[in-house]
């Protein structure tokens, strides 16, 4: 049997009348047989033990406490008035603070994406402000320029859009980081062509850009508004929480500890999970809808 060394030499290996015995498959850092494609069974394992202990456990713990006066408790503490108030402002202000950032999320990206202008390393830093500062911070200042001594003379702490301007500061990111990559990759030569053939802009945004765009938006939205749902910090100054009113919430949560009331607070956490979950669980279909809708259209 003749084979090449690594310089072009020919080597005669003696013939033993058996097969080279095959090496098999790589073998992984941890010492189980993998190929490229997978991973080794210790490693997915290692990585279900980190998400159970960081996410999984936590989450049964807080469901387990929130039935510790059964279900009838349970629907007491998610069913009373004032709960319901929180809830439901908590849900309204997020939608409107998601649906804000829809639109602006998507006209930033767009400006960073496609135009040059002086600063724009500048703008495209500080869009991820909002992730590395404290957001009670983010209160304090919009109380400094919103609240009794306004230097703009614009009072709206204690209202609900007072609310909605806190949320928008804290979830612009997710959309502009979610539809930018995508109108990176997206090929402009498609728009040239359509304008050369006598589109207008607004036509070739709706026909072409916006239907690349959607997925992207869809899922910056719904990651702004599951943020938004369980903010607490951002609404803590400026929200003024007013029961009913301005009450969001997180700090119908902290008032239930506060009072001594766990299983409550904890009835109201299981709620605000219920809806962060199944919203991110419809974006998932949604999303996985759309590629297979993509590549059937292929």
């Amino acid at each position: 049997m003749t084979s090449v060394d690594p310089v072009g030499t020919p080597v005669t290996a003696p013939d033993t009348g058996s097969p080279v015995p095959d090496a098999g498959p790589p073998r992984g850092f941890l010492g189980r047989s993998r190929t490229f494609a997978g991973v080794s069974p210790m490693t997915i394992g290692i990585a279900w033990l980190w998400l159970s202990i960081i996410v999984l456990l936590p989450l049964a713990a807080i469901t387990v406490q929130s039935f510790d006066d059964g279900w009838s408790g349970f629907w007491e503490a998610i069913s009373a008035p004032v709960a319901v108030d929180a809830i439901w402002i908590t849900v309204l202000v997020s939608v409107v603070a998601a649906l804000i950032n829809v639109v602006f999320g998507t006209l930033i990206a767009w400006v960073l994406v496609r135009d040059e202008f002086p600063g724009k390393g500048f703008v495209n830093a500080i869009i991820d402000l909002p992730f590395a500062l404290p957001t009670i911070v983010a209160s304090l200042v919009l109380l400094s320029l919103y609240g009794p001594n306004s230097p703009i003379d614009i009072q709206l702490n204690a209202t609900k859009p007072a609310l909605v301007i806190a949320l928008t500061f804290v979830t612009l990111p997710f959309v502009v980081r979610q539809v930018q990559p995508v109108l990176i990759e997206l090929d402009v030569d498609v728009e040239e062509a359509a304008a050369v053939l006598g589109a207008n802009n607004a036509t070739i945004f709706r026909k072409i850009v916006l239907p690349a765009l959607l997925p992207a938006i869809l899922t910056g939205a719904g990651l702004a508004f599951t943020r938004a749902i369980g903010e607490f910090g951002s609404v803590v100054l400026i929200g003024g929480n007013i029961p009913g009113d301005t009450q969001v919430a997180s700090q119908y949560i902290q008032q239930q500890v506060e009072i001594d009331a766990p299983v409550d607070a904890a009835a109201i956490s299981v709620v605000l999970l219920l809806i962060a979950f199944v919203t991110l669980l419809v974006l998932r279909v949604a999303g996985r809808w759309q590629s297979k809708r993509e590549d059937a259209d292929r």
